[in-house]
């Protein structure tokens, strides 16, 4: 049998290279665990991993939630819904100066309640709100970076599809942790706003005259969205449904009002399940591999050796959890926010639980530095998808135009360290 340190370090190189190499995060992490676990015990029991982990994930049923979430998503979009929000964000909003940004922040939140993914939040707006301030004279920067950063909010604002997968991985309450996001989701909305008006005040553009009639009229159309979040988030909270239950409710009742609203033909509808079919594949493919690179950090007691190295650094648990966080930002520059969590919380998630640090609060700030990993250069996934959409608009100028935003969560993360009741309090009085 091999040193298990030498297997250790070897199987990160190995996986680094293949992240490099492109190879998906998920075969990536599968083949480091199952060639991994046997240098150190031999292949056959290694290979035996393969025949119970694929199934053990598929199985699970507190894993039934991610690709209901994804549908609901995929549905809401193809609905119309996120163009709703952000018109009744432009009707209230877009006579304050730089209102169709500060609507654009508004629209995102709104669609991260049903949607649960950044990657989508910032790929819809994109779409949406991009034009529309370029038509009203917005400088590029300024929109793009609105766009870029409002998108994040998707993994924050619940339903989050990355909160879910922590919760499966540190095997926490993911219902907990759905009502822990809400009001630092709230506060994230205030900050990008307040960004966007310090930041930006001598670029923006004057607002519109405001029109009682089409404000009022505009709440029309975001019923549903409203609708969707109180049976959503409102039922888990108040214990009625299990997380699982609650997100086929929403998945149905999506698409249940897209054909009461003649929104979803048969057509959309099929297109929408396929979609969410080849998003929550993607998802169970990283969770497989993530299940097998366990048994790889397992054997060679990694996350142990790494507890009792950052343990003897005495520099106290808020200096460790700074050094995670530091490396956490320093992994987002070239790691996704998916990426990031599967292959670095089981890390991790030890030494947290050694220090005595609440794992739902520490849910809540991983979600939070991985949202500035979204928008950071030079990876800043949401920044590529803009450009993929946008591709008049250079990298460069949607980096400058999300540095105030990265300021903002920094103080963010800084004040939720310092204060953990701002995260704690409403799941305190479930």
């Amino acid at each position: 049998m091999a040193n298990s340190d030498l297997v250790a370090g070897a199987g990160f190189v190995a996986l680094f290279v293949m992240m490099a190499l492109r190879v998906p995060i998920g075969i990536a992490m599968g083949l480091v665990g199952v060639f991994g676990f046997g240098a150190v015990r031999g292949m056959k029991p290694a290979l035996n991993l393969l025949t119970t982990s694929p199934i053990r994930v598929i199985a699970d049923f507190n894993l039934s939630l991610i690709p209901f979430f994804i549908l609901m998503g995929v549905l809401a979009t193809n609905s119309g819904m996120s163009r709703e929000m952000f018109r009744a964000g432009q009707a209230w909003l877009g006579r304050f100066r730089g209102g169709l940004a500060l609507s654009t922040i508004a629209a995102c939140a709104g669609f991260a309640a049903i949607c649960g993914s950044s990657v989508a939040t910032a790929a819809t707006m994109t779409k949406i709100a991009l034009p529309e301030m370029r038509r009203f004279g917005y400088p590029e920067d300024v929109s793009s970076g609105v766009v870029a950063a409002g998108g994040t909010l998707g993994i924050l604002i619940p339903p989050s599809v990355v909160l879910a997968v922590y919760a499966y991985i540190t095997e926490q309450d993911v219902g907990v942790l759905f009502v822990a996001g809400i009001i630092p989701g709230l506060i994230a909305i205030l900050f990008y706003m307040g960004a966007v008006r310090l930041a930006y005040r001598n670029k923006l553009p004057e607002g519109t005259p405001f029109q009682m009639r089409e404000a009022v009229a505009s709440l029309s159309g975001i019923w549903a969205v409203l609708l969707l979040f109180v049976m959503v988030i409102g039922a888990m909270y108040f214990g009625v449904v299990t997380p699982t239950e609650a997100a086929a409710t929403g998945a149905l009742l999506t698409m249940l009002i897209g054909i009461v609203r003649r929104r979803l033909g048969p057509r959309l509808i099929m297109a929408s399940l396929v979609e969410a079919l080849r998003t929550s594949v993607a998802i169970y493919t990283i969770l497989i591999g993530a299940v097998l690179f366990g048994y790889f950090l397992a054997i060679t007691r990694t996350p142990q050796k790494i507890t009792m190295f950052l343990t003897d650094l005495d520099v106290g648990a808020y200096g460790t959890l700074a050094l995670i966080l530091g490396f956490f930002l320093l992994a987002g520059c070239i790691l996704d926010a998916m990426a990031m969590i599967i292959l670095l919380v089981p890390i991790v998630f030890p030494v947290i639980q050694g220090l005595g640090f609440d794992p739902i609060w520490f849910g809540v700030i991983i979600v939070v530095t991985v949202e500035l990993g979204m928008i950071t250069p030079p990876v800043g996934m949401n920044v590529f998808v803009i450009n993929t959409i946008a591709r008049d608009v250079p990298l460069t100028t949607i980096f400058r135009g999300i540095l105030p935003f990265v300021a903002a969560d920094i103080l963010r993360l800084i004040l939720y360290v310092a204060f953990p009741a701002i995260i704690l309090f409403l799941p305190s009085t479930m």
